[in-house]
C-alpha cells in the first residue's frame, strides 16, 4: 500500500463522507504477549504501524477528520500521529531529509485529529458510538486496522465512490470460506449489479449451517449518523457488548444497506498467519528492500524451505541454554 498521502490530503473531499473513525481500543489477546504491553495497532508491517496503514487509507479518500475510540495502555497510538518535535529537530540536524518529510507527513498539515477514551470494552458497536459527538449529522467511514487491504484504488475511496451514487450505507463484503462464517458478520442478500449487493440482513458470526450466504463483512464501513440512533437503544448483548452487527441489522429495517465486494487482497492482520502474509506482501512491494527481501525469498525456497520446519517442538531460549550447558 504505497500512499502519497500529502498528496491525498491536499485534494479537494468532493464526497460528504470525510469522517473516519478508527476503533482501536481492542486488547489484542490473539497477539499476547506481544500486545501486553504495545497496542496491537502499533505492531508494524515493514517500517509503518497497522493503523498509519488505515489512517492513509483514509487519507487518500479524502477524509479530513480522523477520529480514534482508543482505550487503556494505547497512549503509543495518540503519540505516533502527534508532533514529535525533538525527532524532527534531530532528523534536521543529521540532514536526514527523507525521514523528516515522511515523519512529518504521517498526519498532513490541514487533518484534524481527534482521540476519545473508551473506559470499558463494551464492544465495537459502543466504540463507534462514543463518536457521535464529533460526527455529528454527517455520514461517516469506519476502518479497523486489523484489516490491511492491498488494492490499486484504497478500498474506502471505492466505497465513497459507491456512496456518491447510492447515498446510503455501504458494507465492504467478501466471500469467506463456508467453514469460517463463524468468525465475520454474515449478510444476507441478493446481487444488484456488478460488486454490489443489497443486503436484507445480517448475522453475527454464524456457524455454517445457519449462515445466510458466505459474504462476510470486512473492516470497512460507510455509515448514516441515523446508526448512532439505533446502538444508543440496544441492549448489551453476550458479555455486556454493543455489536455494531445489531445496530446496522435495526438501521435495515428504516433504509437501504448495499454490500460492495471491493476489489483488492485484503490480510487479517489481527490473526497471526494474516500479519506475517501481510509482512511478505507489503515487503515485495517496499521501494526500499523489496528486491533484496525477494531474492532472500527465492533463495528460501530455492535451498528448500522445508529444512526450516521440524515437527520437534522447538526449544526455548533457556532450554538451548541449557543444552549447550550440558554439552559443555
Amino acid at each position: 500500500m504505497e500512499n502519497n498521502a500529502t498528496t491525498a490530503a491536499s485534494k479537494k473531499a468532493t464526497s460528504a463522507v470525510r469522517t473516519a473513525v478508527f476503533p482501536v481500543a481492542g486488547m489484542g489477546t490473539r497477539f499476547l504477549p506481544a500486545t501486553k504491553a504495545t497496542a496491537k495497532e502499533m505492531m508494524p508491517v515493514v517500517d509503518k504501524p497497522l493503523i498509519q496503514y488505515a489512517v492513509e487509507e483514509a487519507l487518500e479518500a479524502g477524509c479530513d477528520r480522523l477520529v480514534f475510540i482508543s482505550g487503556r495502555g494505547k497512549r503509543a497510538i495518540a503519540d505516533h500521529f502527534d508532533v514529535a518535535f525533538e525527532l524532527e529537530h534531530e532528523l534536521e540536524r543529521l540532514g536526514k531529509g527523507q525521514l523528516l518529510n515522511e515523519v512529518r507527513n504521517i498526519v498532513p498539515q490541514g487533518i484534524s485529529t481527534v482521540f476519545l477514551r473508551q473506559p470499558y470494552p463494551l464492544g465495537l458497536g459502543h466504540a463507534v458510538l462514543m463518536a457521535r459527538d464529533v460526527v455529528g449529522d454527517s455520514p461517516f467511514a469506519v476502518l479497523l486496522a486489523d484489516d490491511l487491504i492491498l488494492a490499486r484504488k484504497p478500498v474506502l475511496a471505492q466505497m465513497i465512490e459507491q456512496y456518491d451514487r447510492y447515498h446510503t450505507a455501504i458494507l465492504a463484503i467478501q466471500r469467506v470460506p463456508d467453514e469460517e462464517t463463524n468468525k465475520y458478520g454474515i449478510v444476507q442478500c441478493k446481487s444488484w449489479e456488478n460488486q454490489i449487493h443489497q443486503v436484507s440482513g445480517i448475522v453475527e458470526k454464524p456457524i455454517p449451517f445457519d449462515a445466510p450466504s458466505n459474504l462476510g463483512v470486512v473492516g470497512r464501513y460507510i455509515l448514516p449518523a441515523k446508526t448512532f440512533a439505533y446502538l444508543d437503544a440496544l441492549p448489551t448483548g453476550s458479555g455486556g457488548e454493543i455489536q455494531l452487527t445489531d445496530g446496522i441489522a435495526n438501521l435495515l429495517h428504516e433504509q437501504q444497506v448495499i454490500g460492495y465486494e471491493f476489489d483488492g487482497r485484503r490480510f487479517d492482520c489481527g490473526d497471526k498467519l494474516g500479519y506475517l502474509q501481510a509482512t511478505i506482501e507489503v515487503g515485495l512491494r517496499h521501494a526500499g528492500v523489496g528486491k533484496s527481501f525477494s531474492e532472500y525469498l527465492h533463495h528460501l525456497a530455492t535451498n528448500g524451505i522445508c529444512s526450516y520446519i521440524s515437527d520437534k517442538q522447538p526449544l526455548s531460549p533457556f532450554s538451548a541454554r541449557s543444552e549447550e550447558t550440558r554439552a559443555a
